[in-house]
């Protein structure tokens, strides 16, 4: 049985070069949710994706994924765990074809035919892919390739996808589509933690949402409630009362 908070985050601390850039982080993602992570640029938020992830190391606090400590793990074990993130603006192998690219989110995996399957299912899932799978991924667009990023990290079969900044650079339209994308990868039971600056679209796709801000979470709760809080309005969505 699956427990209902699949992370929970408890008092990390992150410092580079003497400077404390989390200060006591505690977050939790439900099962089945779609978390969002909101803040403006150098609130911690995308430092604490990288410690979740293993690529940081906390100075104290502890990180628990499916009911186990995951703190000071290697990013390889995490991944191996369950949990894989798609990077701010993709970072796809430009120079690796767009089927290449998704081999290699599979890379920790032995099930051949699984990964077959899994490959066809993902370009079901982003038909531009399935024309283009033959293409260097360099030549796609913003938007395809944020949408190869994210089909990447489903090749590794993940129980909680991380997303960092997906929106980051792209055209209203796409992050309309992307936001889309994000609730149908949900409606297949895969749980998401969303860190984005777009706070509009984040808290219209999330059930539930953190506010960072200088490495603390400042605000918290369902997002329907987040969305009429008169800070969050001025702050992030532009709206003055």
């Amino acid at each position: 049985m699956i427990h209902p908070d699949i992370l929970i985050v408890d008092d990390i601390q992150v410092s580079f070069g003497g400077a404390r850039i989390l200060r006591g982080i505690k977050l939790t993602v439900r099962h089945g949710r779609i978390t969002c992570l909101i803040g403006a640029n150098g609130a911690g938020k995308t430092t604490l994706l990288r410690t979740i992830s293993g690529l940081e190391t906390p100075d104290a606090g502890t990180i628990c994924a499916f009911g186990k400590s995951i703190t000071r793990v290697s990013p390889k074990e995490i991944l191996t765990q369950g949990i894989s993130m798609v990077p701010e603006e993709g970072r796809i192998f430009k120079n690796m074809t767009v089927i290449e690219n998704l081999l290699m989110g599979a890379f920790l995996r032995k099930d051949k035919e699984g990964i077959a399957r899994d490959l066809e299912k993902n370009f079901i899932y982003f038909p531009v892919l399935n024309k283009k799978r033959q293409q260097k991924a360099g030549s796609l667009s913003g938007g395809e390739r944020q949408m190869l990023a994210v089909s990447r990290a489903l090749m590794s079969k993940p129980k909680l996808l991380l997303m960092d900044e997906p929106s980051s650079g792209l055209a209203p339209i796409i992050v309309t589509q992307l936001g889309k994308m994000v609730n149908e990868i949900n409606n297949t039971g895969l749980s998401v933690l969303l860190v984005e600056q777009n706070a509009e679209m984040a808290l219209n796709v999330a059930h539930y949402g953190y506010v960072m801000d200088h490495g603390r979470v400042a605000l918290e709760g369902p997002t329907e409630v987040l969305m009429n809080n008169s800070s969050v309005k001025a702050a992030y969505l532009g709206i003055l009362e």
